[in-house]
């Protein structure tokens, strides 16, 4: 996409996921990294891991840490949140990147001005098999996101 067909960059910029867990924290992570402190950026989820039914649920999945930290990014601060624990909804955009993350920030809208990109993103958790190939599916995912956060928001 070329400079002048991107669309304005926004000021503050919300990515949603249904955990809060592994797509969002990636996203906002890479986002950071590419925008500094020029856009503020957030994440959550439609809900959250509960402890008692998601037993050994950490805020971020080991998983998206690992393949994060292979690009300088840190998630072990990360905190899961839900929309509803947002301390400020004042976003100029929000991206979901599963369908119920999307019906969320429909809602999160409504009657606001903010602009609602879906990006639907495979969920890296649903892969089997090897430590190395669930890693590669992680990754897959992170240089997907990557790949769209530059294409969006460079300038």
């Amino acid at each position: 996409m070329a400079a002048e067909d991107r669309p304005p960059s926004p000021g503050a910029v919300l990515f949603a996921c249904n955990l809060n867990r592994v797509r969002s924290p990636m996203a906002e992570a890479l986002l950071k990294r590419l925008a500094g402190d020029q856009i503020f950026v957030d994440s959550c989820g439609t809900r959250i891991a509960q402890p008692e039914v998601d037993e050994g649920e950490a805020a971020v999945d080991p998983f998206a840490e690992a393949v994060m930290a292979e690009l300088g990014c840190d998630l072990s601060g990360h905190n899961a949140k839900t929309f509803d624990d947002l301390e400020d909804s004042s976003f100029d955009l929000v991206i979901s990147l599963t369908p119920e993350a999307q019906h969320r920030a429909v809602e999160l809208a409504r009657g606001r001005a903010v602009d609602i990109e879906y990006w639907p993103t495979f969920d890296p958790t649903l892969t089997e098999g090897s430590r190395e190939a669930r890693l590669a599916a992680y990754r897959e995912v992170r240089d997907a996101l990557a790949a769209r956060i530059a294409a969006r928001f460079r300038r």
